[in-house]
C-alpha cells in the first residue's frame, strides 16, 4: 500500500475500535450530557456569525460538503447565520478550487453554488448581518414555516435547477414536524449525496435537558428518522462519521442516499 492507503486503512480501523469501546463511548456520552447542560454549543462563530452546532459536528459537516461537492444546499433553521455562513463558505472554498484546477479566474457573482435557508422567524438584526457578510453572494433565504406547503414548493421550484443536492435539518426538532421536513425535502437529495439531520442526540439526553422545548425523549429527531427510513429504503445511515466524531448531535441522524 501507498503511504496515503495505510494512513486511511489506520484511520478506519481506529474508528473501528472507538466504536466499540465501551469505556470511550460511555465517556463521550456523558461528556455530551454536561456540555448540554452547560449549553456548550453556544460558544462558537464561523466566520464572525454565531453557529449553534460543536465543533465537532462542524467539521463533520466540511467532510460531507468536500465529498460530495453539492451545488446546493438546503438547510431548514436560520438563527444568527453561522451555519449558512459556514456552507456558503464551503461552496466558495468548492468554486475557488475548481477555478484553480481550470486555470480560470473565480468571478462570485458567476457562481451557481447556493445555499438556501429556510426559517420562520428570520430576526431582522440577523438577516442584516448575513447580507452584510461577505459570504452573502452564495446565499437565499425564505421566511417560513419549513412544512407550510408554499414554502415547500418555492423550495422545490429553487432547486430544479440543481443536479447534487445536500439537506441540513435544524429548526423545529419534534418527531412530527422532523418526518414532514424529510418527507418534503429529502426526494431533492442526489444519489451519493447526505440528508443531516441534527439534534438526533436528544432521545439520549436526559428528558429535564429539553423541558422547555415542545421536543424531548420520544418526540424527537431520531424517531422521525426511524419511521421514514421505514419507507424510503433508498436512504440509509452513514454511520461511519459519527462513530468518529464519537461526541456528536447527529447520532443516527446522517442520512446517506444510495439509490
Amino acid at each position: 500500500m501507498t503511504p496515503i492507503e495505510t494512513f486511511e486503512a489506520e484511520r478506519r480501523l481506529r474508528v473501528q475500535q472507538n466504536r466499540s469501546d465501551t469505556e470511550f463511548q460511555s465517556l463521550s456520552r456523558s461528556w455530551l450530557e454536561a456540555a448540554f447542560r452547560r449549553k456548550y454549543s453556544y460558544s462558537f462563530t464561523w466566520l464572525g456569525r454565531p453557529i449553534i452546532q460543536f465543533p465537532q459536528d462542524i467539521v463533520g459537516v466540511q467532510e460531507l460538503i468536500w465529498e460530495t461537492k453539492p451545488d446546493l444546499i438546503v438547510e431548514t433553521g436560520i438563527a444568527h447565520g453561522g451555519s449558512l455562513i459556514l456552507s456558503a463558505s464551503m461552496l466558495a472554498l468548492l468554486d475557488l478550487c475548481e477555478a484553480i484546477e481550470s486555470g480560470t479566474m473565480m468571478n462570485p457573482s458567476e457562481s451557481r453554488r447556493r445555499v438556501l435557508g429556510i426559517d420562520v422567524d428570520i430576526r431582522p438584526h440577523n438577516r442584516a448581518a448575513i447580507e452584510a457578510h461577505p459570504m452573502a453572494g452564495w446565499i437565499e433565504m425564505v421566511e417560513g414555516s419549513s412544512i407550510d406547503p408554499r414554502v415547500i414548493a418555492q423550495v422545490s421550484s429553487r432547486a430544479a435547477g440543481y443536479s447534487r443536492i445536500m439537506l441540513l435539518l435544524d429548526s423545529n426538532h419534534t418527531h412530527q414536524h422532523v418526518l414532514a421536513e424529510l418527507e418534503a425535502y429529502a426526494r431533492l437529495v442526489c444519489a451519493g449525496s447526505y440528508c443531516v439531520v441534527f439534534d438526533t442526540c436528544i432521545e439520549d439526553m436526559p428528558p429535564e435537558l429539553s423541558s422547555d422545548r415542545p421536543w424531548g425523549p420520544g418526540n424527537g429527531p431520531k424517531g422521525a428518522v426511524a419511521e421514514f427510513l421505514r419507507g424510503h429504503p433508498e436512504f440509509e445511515i452513514a454511520s461511519e462519521l459519527c462513530d468518529k466524531l464519537s461526541i456528536t448531535c447527529l447520532p443516527g441522524g446522517v442520512l446517506k442516499r444510495v439509490s
